[in-house]
């Protein structure tokens, strides 16, 4: 174990707890969504059962979350990615209220509101965040000290690096077109999120439903039309062969010093190290005006806690979640996981390659990205891939507002 937490485990011998009368401890049955985290999160279970006697904390990896809530057998405790689709159950009130936990008030007001941003729930505090992703431009800095680069930090300056490295017969940006989430997570999530208050717009066309249009005054086709343009614009500094590469391919190929720049979240430095551990890379907000101040970064909530109201070991649950959300336990996962910390309290980066991310992160200067507001009903991916790879940008956003409106109708 990396650290041993003994002297803070919280001490439940005055605890009632649901199953504790039958002479054995409360079973608590805790779900996470993250194959990466589970030989972290087995060594805590482990220190935590036994750690004392009152509460038997079960690992579940495998649970169908959708099929547990419909039987009314849910987890007693969730960690997930944070999403729409895990946003339904809290609007329909699946989810118990959180907010009276003393962790609750240690979240960032400006990252809780991140949740807010998916669903709410009246009078509820139904979702903690544990850990946010924060995600921009992965670049080579040996690459751009050996050509007397800067970090470009406006759309001008991006152009003229992408020109110099061109010259220089340095490909800018390796390309994963092939795979089409890499285009909507990355290229498109970026080019909209350097330009546009995504919250405000996802607020807007939700409010306009099967209003949405080319006569409404937030659209696809005109809110996003510029970034857009401006993503296939920078596309076309990609590597010529992008639209057959997946992400296992740029993995390799970034690795490999191949290009300069790669549209990537922090998930991808540990593929890369698999090649070269010793590659000197950093990040940096993808510039998409000629503000410098215009400047953001892309997040996700990497990791969120939930309680069902289904459950019927809520108190069981409460306390393996206050201990997980100890300040400690939590730091050593996101300097493990190259996360960023949600409360007041957390400790920040340390890691050189996300370390230029954590004043944007602090300032909260972040926006989550556009595709992820879209329900998995309509094709947003793949529509960018086909865009990307040579489509039309107005038939391709005039094709979403139309989907957009069908789905408003049929909900």
């Amino acid at each position: 174990m990396r650290r041993k937490l003994w002297h803070i485990v919280l001490a439940l011998a005055g605890g009632v707890l649901a199953g504790c009368s039958s002479g054995g401890p409360a079973e608590v049955r805790f779900h996470l969504s993250k194959p990466e985290a589970i030989p972290y999160f087995r060594d805590l279970i482990r220190e935590y059962n036994d750690s004392q006697d009152e509460i038997e904390v079960v690992f579940d990896t495998s649970s169908n979350l959708q099929a547990g809530f419909l039987r009314g057998n849910p987890p007693d405790l969730g960690l997930l990615n944070y999403n729409m689709e895990m946003a339904r159950f809290m609007e329909r009130g699946a989810l118990s209220d959180l907010g009276d936990m003393p962790e609750a008030e240690r979240i960032r007001p400006d990252v809780q509101e991140l949740v807010d941003q998916y669903a709410t729930y009246p009078g509820r505090t139904s979702v903690l965040p544990y850990s946010v992703m924060a995600a921009s431009v992965i670049y080579n800095v040996e690459i751009f000290e050996q050509h007397g680069l800067e970090v470009p930090t406006t759309w001008d300056e991006l152009i003229a690096v992408c020109d110099a490295l061109e010259a220089a017969g340095v490909t800018p940006f390796y390309g994963t077109f092939k795979e089409p989430w890499s285009i909507g997570q990355g290229w498109f999530d970026y080019s909209v999120g350097g330009m546009v208050d995504v919250a405000g717009f996802v607020e807007e066309i939700n409010e306009l439903g099967t209003e949405i249009g080319p006569d409404s005054e937030v659209s696809f086709q005109q809110t996003l039309k510029e970034p857009a343009e401006r993503m296939v614009q920078l596309a076309e500094y990609a590597n010529p062969d992008a639209a057959s590469r997946g992400y296992g391919d740029g993995n390799l190929a970034f690795a490999q010093g191949e290009a300069a720049m790669y549209l990537q979240g922090p998930w991808a430095l540990g593929e890369i190290a698999k090649t070269d551990d010793q590659l000197n890379l950093g990040t940096f907000p993808l510039p998409m005006t000629d503000n410098p101040d215009d400047l953001r970064v892309r997040v996700n909530i990497d990791l969120a806690a939930w309680i069902p109201e289904a459950s019927q070991q809520k108190e069981g649950a409460r306390e393996f979640l206050s201990f997980i959300m100890q300040p400690e336990i939590m730091d050593e996962y996101n300097a493990e996981f190259l996360g960023f910390g949600t409360t007041t309290d957390a400790a920040p980066a340390t890691d050189e390659r996300i370390l230029a991310m954590q004043p944007y992160y602090d300032e909260g200067l972040f926006y989550q990205g556009v595709t992820k507001a879209v329900p998995l009903t309509i094709p947003i991916d793949n529509l960018l891939q086909g865009l990307i790879t040579g489509g039309d940008v107005d038939s391709t956003l005039r094709r979403l507002d139309e989907e957009w409106a069908r789905l408003a109708l049929r909900q």
